[in-house]
């Protein structure tokens, strides 16, 4: 399955609550992805929260998309990416 960077921007930055309304929020973005075969892996995010740069595993960048839109999400750019770690050539 192909890996992705999703970049996004939030200008008024991303407001996830630490608490169980947060924890929903990301458990309906999971679920709405798989919808379309979608993965969230992992998310980075800005000090600011301005920015995000989301790790997703899926079947194509028209899949990331279609799963972001349901998910109400802005997407900036959809780069297909590879590891590479510093112990590659060992």
């Amino acid at each position: 399955m192909p890996r992705y960077m999703v970049e996004r921007t939030f200008p008024d930055g991303l407001k996830i609550p630490a608490d169980p309304a947060g924890a929903k929020a990301c458990s309906t973005v999971v679920d709405q992805n798989a919808e379309g075969g979608v993965t969230w892996v992992q998310s980075y995010v800005s000090p600011d929260k301005t920015k995000t740069f989301c790790i997703y595993d899926g079947p194509s960048p028209e899949a990331i998309r279609s799963a972001a839109r349901r998910n109400g999400l802005p997407v900036d750019s959809i780069t297909e990416v590879r590891v590479l770690d510093p112990y590659f050539f060992h």
